[in-house]
């Protein structure tokens, strides 16, 4: 079974060294991101989500987006110019 993260609504500065903390207590194991509640992406956190998502890649593990219909996530993904998150996102296209 995937462990799982719920992201913050806003992911700014702040949040950035606790996620992630909290992303790479769980290295080794296939990992399930939980954007619904996103509202604002920043760069630093990009930065961290992209880091993770090389990180997971090397790791030959799986790591997943979920997004519901109302998460900015993929449109704020989207505008840093970033490729798609994953193949396996759920919900709207990340």
């Amino acid at each position: 079974m995937a462990a799982s993260v719920v992201l913050p609504a806003v992911l700014d500065i702040r949040a950035a060294g606790p996620l992630q903390a909290e992303i790479l207590g769980l290295r080794g194991q296939p990992l399930t991101l939980d954007a619904s509640a996103v509202e604002r992406l920043g760069g630093l956190c990009l930065q961290v989500l992209l880091s993770a998502r090389s990180t997971w890649a090397a790791d030959g593990q799986a790591l997943t987006v979920t997004t519901g219909d109302a998460s900015a996530f993929p449109d704020q993904w989207a505008a840093f110019g970033a490729a798609p998150f994953d193949t396996a996102s759920v919900g709207a296209a990340a």
